[in-house]
């Protein structure tokens, strides 16, 4: 199959370039909880055939986490770099840290000694000397932020880490992070991994704009919702298989079926699939630094790369963002065009 040309972007406000497609590997290894199995509980064989699948077509932004089924996400994911045999900055490698990894106190948060110690042992299981991002997977309220902050910096400063960022926090919560980095003059977060989907929108309330301002780029997770905005799941948003077997849709049900609906009918007038609109609707915010998606055969894996190709009108994003729009919020200022404030004499 001939892959359309990968294109790249910034990380946030930094000078590396991602691809702006990403791989996420979640479906990577079964360790621990049985929600992995679920997930895809794969082998490093089947892991290696996705890995060359996206890195032959261009992408070269590759997401794990330390709790990925117990670390072994980071193990297979170190050893599908190996084997596929090419420079190490050919590739940009993002793990998170701050889940529970141990059962002592300890083995959990973003204090300094679990910042270095979860660091050191995620570095060992991928085997390399440095990752380009580490997040802090979630927001530790139990320890003081310029702690973390202080402790991530020491790792940039110590060679292990390029860039720092953060995962599933709120915009309060970046916000204070790049302040709190600019008033102590440490490195600050480049980027931030957050859940957004044509069918679940919060994020726009307040972590989009909050981003936006703070130059911090968005790495989104979830844009496929599971895969219910494949289309390929009973109305409902339950899955017989798959990722979403079991489980309901986080989405409103009846906001999640219009967006379904919709995605299927601008898929068939462009002569794509579902998937790929989808994927290609978070790909046209401008706030957004890649997209991630999870992967059980390299045959998805090459699905999903349609969307880098597909350009979808302005009619047709019109259409996706009126099926779960969020609802209006009176205490929200519209946005304000200041030419018109200021008058023509404005400079």
């Amino acid at each position: 199959m001939t892959q359309p040309q990968m294109k790249y972007r910034r990380l946030g406000s930094t000078g590396l370039l991602v691809s702006e497609l990403s791989l996420g590997t979640n479906t990577f290894g079964g360790k621990g909880s049985p929600m992995w199995d679920t997930l895809g509980a794969l082998g490093q064989d089947e892991a290696n055939a996705i890995v060359a699948t996206a890195f032959e077509a261009g992408i070269n932004f590759i997401d794990t986490a330390d709790g990925y089924a117990a670390g072994e996400s980071e193990q297979i994911v170190g050893e599908a770099i190996r084997h596929l045999g090419c420079a190490r900055d050919e590739i940009v490698v993002a793990t998170k840290i701050g889940s529970k990894v141990a059962d002592h106190p300890n083995g959990i948060g973003a204090s300094r000694g679990h910042v270095i110690a979860a660091l050191d042992a995620s570095l060992r299981r991928l085997k390399l000397e440095h990752v380009d991002v580490l997040m802090m997977h979630m927001f530790d309220v139990a320890t003081p932020l310029e702690e973390t902050l202080r402790a991530l910096d020491d790792c940039v400063r110590a060679g292990k880490v390029r860039y720092i960022g953060c995962s599933n926090y709120t915009g309060w919560q970046l916000v204070k992070g790049t302040e709190t980095s600019a008033r102590l003059g440490l490195e600050r977060f480049a980027l931030c991994e957050t859940h957004w989907s044509a069918a679940t929108r919060e994020v726009e309330r307040e972590l989009v704009p909050a981003a936006r301002a703070e130059g911090v780029g968005l790495l989104i997770w979830g844009a496929l919702l599971g895969g219910v905005l494949t289309g390929k799941y009973a109305q409902g948003g339950r899955a017989a298989k798959g990722r979403m077997a079991g489980a309901k849709a986080t989405a409103d049900q009846a906001a999640l079926e219009r967006t379904v609906a919709v995605l299927r009918e601008v898929a068939e007038r462009n002569g794509v699939l579902a998937g790929q609109v989808a994927l290609a609707w978070v790909l046209a915010r401008r706030e957004v630094t890649s997209v991630l998606f999870g992967a059980r055969t390299p045959e998805q894996v090459e699905q999903n790369l349609g969307a880098a190709a597909l350009q979808l009108s302005p009619e047709d994003l019109a259409a996706i963002d009126a099926t779960a729009a969020l609802p209006h919020d009176p205490y929200l200022r519209p946005a304000v065009n200041i030419n018109r404030i200021r008058g023509p004499y404005a400079h």
